[in-house]
């Protein structure tokens, strides 16, 4: 039963904040903006025309390391698809409860607890983007360019099952394989043609063995589109396919295998454009990662639980940029992406108070 209340919660949910919505994405800012800089810290506003503002909190720098936490303002969800809030004894119910207002609600509180005790909350700033769910494709040039300041970043993405933080993610590319056949009549003159379809078919194979499951490498070839129709040598086909990898070694050699497999065409007269790349780089543990971790668990005398997760968020960008990042410090939710997202009321006080603690020492100067 949490003693918590969540009205403040429930504003943010009941606005629809999903990517495209720069309307309701803003709407979501403004009142992140009435309440953060209510704890004195000054706003960077990052204007955008078709997507929602980043938005960038600033406290006074002073002596001592600088602390980064990070969260994004977007959901998942159009306008009229999932927009309700609800809650019951141990869950609350509702679009981003978990992925990631009810995280950003999670730093609001613990930086509400630091200035109620300190009447500042120095060295610590807090960054919100406004596109994280449709890849950061604007926002990553911001965040790459602000992480080098910042000795450690929280990111507020959602917890594990038993409260774990995320350490490492695979890093992902993203691309779209082009192919330009030769188109003739089937019947009449087959074999003058050079069939899209078929150099598609042989180069989705060669693809999909580039995964290695001991490395912890897939690649996925999603979707496939081709042809004009059955009496037709196909002048065209795509295929979109997806990069997953664990360390920057793997990132290497499956490039290098996808270029192996455009420079020799299956099909003669076919003709492959690849076009994309890597959208987030891995994010590996590191030693110096796990130092700040091990200090977090001896000043609090805990043992925080960490996990690797295949999926990516802002900590990959912050983690290439060379900073000290680790993840998951929201409240533990599941159902997320799906009209079934929910998150523990239990979850939010273990994650409100632990991550309120680590906000203490480290005002104090202990991490």
């Amino acid at each position: 039963m949490s003693n918590l209340d969540y009205k403040e919660l429930q504003k943010l949910i009941e606005i629809n904040s999903y990517t495209g919505n720069k309307t309701g994405v803003d709407r979501s800012g403004e009142l992140f903006a009435e309440w953060i800089m209510a704890l004195g810290m000054t706003l960077e506003r990052h204007s955008r025309e078709h997507i929602g503002d980043h938005l960038y909190f600033r406290s006074s720098h002073t002596e001592g390391k600088k602390l980064l936490l990070l969260g994004h303002l977007d959901t998942v969800f159009a306008p009229g698809t999932f927009e309700a809030f609800r809650e019951d004894d141990d869950w609350i119910y509702g679009p981003g409860v978990c992925d990631m207002k009810g995280g950003n609600y999670v730093a609001l509180q613990a930086l509400r607890k630091i200035y109620a005790t300190y009447g500042h909350t120095n060295n610590i700033d807090l960054l919100l983007v406004s596109d994280e769910e449709t890849g950061s494709h604007d926002s990553r040039h911001l965040t790459e360019a602000l992480a080098p300041a910042y000795d450690y970043c929280m990111v507020f993405e959602a917890a594990g099952t038993n409260g774990e933080i995320v350490v490492g993610r695979k890093g992902i590319g993203m691309f779209t394989l082009h192919i330009e056949g030769v188109a003739k009549h089937a019947g009449n003159h087959y074999w003058e043609g050079a069939d899209a379809n078929q150099e598609a078919a042989h180069a989705l194979l060669a693809l999909s063995r580039i995964s290695d499951q001991d490395k912890g490498t897939t690649l996925n070839v999603g979707k496939m589109e081709g042809g004009i129709g059955d009496n037709t040598v196909s002048p065209h086909a795509t295929l979109f396919f997806d990069l997953r990898y664990e360390v920057s070694l793997e990132r290497e050699r499956a490039l290098r295998a996808i270029d192996d497999v455009l420079s020799r065409p299956y099909i003669k007269g076919t003709k492959s454009i690849l076009t994309g790349g890597i959208l987030r780089d891995v994010m590996q543990p590191t030693p110096a990662q796990q130092a700040w971790i091990e200090r977090v668990n001896a000043l609090c005398d805990i043992t925080l639980p960490t996990e690797q997760r295949g999926g990516v968020s802002d900590a990959n960008i912050v983690a290439s940029a060379g900073t000290i990042v680790t993840d998951g410090w929201g409240p533990f939710g599941d159902g997320d992406h799906t009209i079934h997202e929910r998150a523990s009321k239990q979850s939010f006080e273990e994650r409100i108070g632990l991550v309120t603690e680590i906000l203490y020492l480290h005002i104090e100067g202990k991490l």
